[in-house]
């Protein structure tokens, strides 16, 4: 079963992925580990990610990307997975400091908040390594190269 993807697009800043590469990104990352799952992808500008960051993190700076699970009582069945918020600006701009192309960026974004909400986390070594390979091998999947190799991806956290 396809995930259900919701996509708001607050920011319409130019260069955004088409919403199809949004569905693949996150089919690819649900694969095998969430079958039928329904998420919101919500694309922000630069002062909305910031107040976010912000008031869950704490840190008082645009962000690329922030995850937000959602954890239903036991009692409530639900394919509700969580929310995505990616910041347009922060992302195209992390792509042209990095080298990278646009598409492969937002598709490290989609997949790397993916796995947060599937309850990855990178804050000890070995959950990172764990992570990023996770993250290289889907991207691999998708014709992407190893988003790690060459240097870091900036700041992305689960909220």
């Amino acid at each position: 079963m396809r995930p259900e993807l919701a996509i708001q697009r607050i920011s319409q800043a130019p260069g955004q992925p088409t919403d199809r590469q949004f569905q693949a990104w996150a089919e690819a990352a649900l694969a095998g580990r969430r079958e039928g799952a329904e998420l919101t992808l919500r694309i922000v500008d630069e002062e909305e990610s910031r107040a976010l960051n912000r008031d869950y993190r704490h840190r008082d700076r645009p962000t690329n990307v922030l995850s937000f699970p959602f954890q239903a009582p036991p009692e409530v069945p639900s394919r509700l997975l969580g929310d995505l918020v990616i910041c347009a600006p922060v992302v195209a701009r992390e792509a042209r400091e990095q080298g990278k192309t646009a598409a492969a960026h937002w598709a490290h974004m989609v997949v790397h908040g993916i796995l947060h909400l599937l309850g990855h986390d990178h804050q000890q070594p070995a959950q990172a390594e764990e992570m990023e390979a996770l993250e290289s091998a889907i991207l691999a999947g998708l014709g992407f190269g190893d988003p790690y190799r060459g240097g870091g991806e900036g700041d992305h956290e689960r909220a």
